[in-house]
């Protein structure tokens, strides 16, 4: 990355992801009529945070002047909304699960880095949605006879990073914890778990956590909890029940993996931590994702983060395809083999019966 110019020094500290405390939040006409929008209704009153009841269904008044204060206004918003019927419509999401679903669509993280950047239309508020029970009951509709079927919620939103005021993402875990062969997948940057360890899940759901070098943490995942945090998160939910944790299968997201300066040193000493605290008997996969991007994406998080030292110097990468013609930026090919080379042997290593589900 020739637009960091700084040395990757490692300093590690345990700090707790600050719980996100919207400034306002918004819930629609639609979500006061749905009993589970009420419940969250209710339960950020209980917070004493400022709700404002809309007379329509859309969401008005969240742009400002520029990119940048429409940004901020957005992601200190919380709307209480109804998921459009487009969303029982699932879309499959290959190599991550069989399908994909939302309890939730924006994340109150600040990532330099942001897929959901692009992906999703309009300013980047955080809207979870009111019609749980009818999202959840339509996944049934997509179970596989007679194999298991895996459910991926959180492609649009962080579900840990705001399940605080929502309680949706237990609530689903309960439901997919009644179910036979479907398996619920969901992935965290933040790591208030405590609240999921006593769930019955009946091993039908796995939790995973996003990890990165201290470096990328501090300086690119704003708003999240520490590397240690997570890493303490991680072994809070892998933990059998005896002794006090999850008893969960669990996986690791190494995202997005990034050749920063002193890029083997950083990663190594992530990867030594994480066998100290898995130091037990569980049940691990992993996932190994590259940092790329899109000219749309970039665009928008040159805006939000006009200070960001993300190298976004196309010169520096090559192009990808998607089967739809669009185009990704990634690294080359000699730097993707180094990274992919070095996770490999690192992994196979230290976690010898874990999986790589896949390095993209």
């Amino acid at each position: 990355m020739e637009a960091v110019q700084e040395k990757a020094i490692i300093k590690t500290s345990q700090r707790s992801g600050k719980l996100w405390m919207p400034k306002q939040v918004l819930i629609t006409p639609a979500a006061m009529e749905e009993p589970w929008g009420r419940q969250i209704y209710e339960r950020v009153k209980g917070l004493g945070l400022p709700v404002q009841e809309l007379k329509q269904n859309r969401l008005t008044g969240l742009r400002g002047e520029d990119e940048r204060e429409t940004y901020r206004k957005a992601k200190s918003t919380l709307a209480i909304v109804t998921a459009p019927p487009s969303a029982l419509k699932l879309q499959p999401v290959p190599p991550s699960a069989d399908w994909q679903f939302h309890l939730a669509e924006g994340c109150p993280a600040h990532c330099q880095y942001c897929y959901l950047a692009g992906s999703l239309q309009g300013p980047p508020v955080i809207r979870t949605f009111a019609n749980l029970p009818a999202i959840l009951e339509n996944l049934l509709h997509y179970k596989k006879p007679n194999q298991v079927t895996t459910f991926e919620a959180s492609c649009y939103t962080d579900p840990l990073g705001i399940e605080h005021l929502t309680g949706s993402l237990a609530e689903t875990m309960r439901f997919f914890g009644e179910q036979e062969n479907m398996h619920l997948r969901w992935v965290s940057k933040f790591d208030q778990v405590d609240g999921l360890l006593a769930l019955p899940h009946n091993d039908n759901t796995q939790p995973r956590i996003s990890i990165n070098s201290d470096f990328i943490a501090r300086r690119m995942e704003g708003g999240t909890a520490s590397i240690e945090a997570r890493l303490a998160a991680i072994r809070k939910l892998a933990l059998p029940r005896a002794e006090g944790g999850g008893g969960y299968k669990v996986g690791l997201v190494i995202a997005p993996i990034m050749p920063v300066p002193d890029w083997e040193e950083q990663y190594t000493y992530l990867l030594d931590r994480l066998e100290q605290t898995l130091d037990f008997p569980c049940e691990i996969t992993f996932e190994l994702i590259s940092h790329r991007f899109t000219s749309g994406s970039k665009a928008i998080l040159q805006e939000w983060y006009p200070n960001t030292i993300l190298d976004f110097d196309e010169s520096n990468r090559s192009v990808k395809y998607n089967k739809f013609g669009g185009k990704k930026y990634v690294y080359p090919a000699v730097t993707m083999n180094l990274l992919r080379s070095f996770f490999q042997r690192e992994l196979k290593r230290r976690f010898p019966n874990a999986p790589i589900l896949y390095w993209t």
